[in-house]
């Protein structure tokens, strides 16, 4: 067996379009040098708060001591690495500071595509309702179009994921009549799989009888009915902070751990569903007060909220909507101080799961909420 030798990263630095001061942001190109990259297949972008972040492209290895990698729309500030395979992977660089990509243009109304656009094609127009989404949330995003003037003959909308152009999703629709808005809503699904974090644009195609393409928006454009996707929202609404070691994930309560983490703030601020899903409990408890537990769409992992200031209006078997309230931040139960209780449980609160630490996920979903 061909023994692999192990990355070793030694300097990164941007190469092409890059910000000033040669700052790396989304699409540039950093140059990465170092030793034993034969064999090196993908390049990781760490983020900064657990997995939850982690972003991996393919590299183009210049040689055993340098590659190039393309910097994906949805990476964060942090360190990279380098991977051969599962098993074979350099230590994590330093950091990269990685300016994000400027945010979508709003375009809630419709307006004239601008293209390209063929000679003799039909002239379009597009809207997109919202810049950022959330996964689950009720009508998460919704793409409008038309043809404003001249006949189209065959009209197709694509769903196009930013950070490699690839085409995730396609409605083919019958040709409306000239000056018919019509509608898409896109929930956030790709099948039955919720859709990754990330930026996704919407891309409209019409034909006309001669055979000519317009075309909302060129295959480069990443601004254009565009709009950024994220999984999670953070369920407090309103100023907070996480406390101190005692309302960490496992900190001591006479005899016991604790399950999960406390995000304290003002009795009365509003609480979200973090996922959407449906309530498997929601009541009273002696320590928890009131609370209600979700078991998250498309997930294995359920949340509870525990110390609700009054009883959540949803029963048992209800559906909630990503960011739709829950409730409000109170003390009830065995609880000091007004603070939202929260856990993350994988493979179900009642169905002999496990909880894990909710802190991580809680500071990543307070980045982008």
């Amino acid at each position: 067996m061909t023994h692999m030798a192990t990355p070793q990263i030694k300097r990164v630095r941007c190469l092409r379009r890059c910000a000033s001061r040669r700052r790396a942001r989304a699409g540039s190109t950093l140059k990465v040098s170092g030793s034993g990259f034969k064999g090196v297949r993908k390049a990781v972008f760490h983020g900064s708060y657990g997995g939850g972040d982690d972003v991996s492209v393919r590299v183009r290895v210049g040689n055993g001591r340098r590659v190039h990698v393309k910097v994906p729309f949805d990476a964060l500030t942090g360190p990279i690495s380098l991977r051969v395979n599962r098993r074979v992977r350099s230590r994590r660089s330093k950091v990269v500071k990685i300016l994000p990509a400027p945010p979508p243009e709003p375009n809630p109304t419709l307006t004239p595509a601008p293209g390209p656009r063929q000679a003799g094609a039909p002239r379009i127009m597009t809207g997109t309702s919202r810049t950022k989404t959330y996964f689950g949330r009720r009508k998460a995003v919704q793409f409008s179009y038309k043809v404003a003037s001249g006949r189209a003959s065959s009209a197709t909308v694509q769903l196009i994921r930013a950070r490699d152009g690839a085409v995730v999703k396609v409605w083919s629709n019958p040709p409306a009549a000239t000056g018919s808005v019509q509608t898409i809503v896109w929930s956030g699904k790709l099948g039955r799989k919720a859709a990754r974090n990330g930026r996704y644009l919407f891309r409209f195609t019409a034909r006309g009888a001669n055979g000519a393409l317009a075309r909302s928006a060129s295959t480069t454009d990443p601004q254009r009915d565009a709009f950024d996707l994220y999984s999670h929202i953070f369920p407090v609404r309103g100023r907070h902070d996480y406390g101190g070691s005692g309302a960490q994930y496992g900190a001591g309560r006479g005899g016991r751990s604790h399950q999960g983490h406390d995000v304290f703030a003002k009795c009365g601020k509003k609480l979200v569903a973090a996922r959407a899903g449906r309530v498997q409990y929601s009541g009273y408890h002696g320590a928890a007060g009131n609370y209600i537990v979700i078991d998250g769409t498309a997930t294995n992992v359920d949340y509870a909220y525990m110390h609700l200031a009054e009883p959540s209006p949803f029963r048992e078997g209800d559906k909630v909507s990503t960011g739709q309230r829950i409730g409000a931040v109170g003390e009830t139960g065995n609880a000091h101080g007004c603070h939202l209780h929260f856990e993350l449980w994988r493979g179900g609160w009642y169905e002999g799961g496990s909880a894990f630490d909710p802190e991580p996920s809680l500071r990543l979903w307070d980045t982008w909420s």
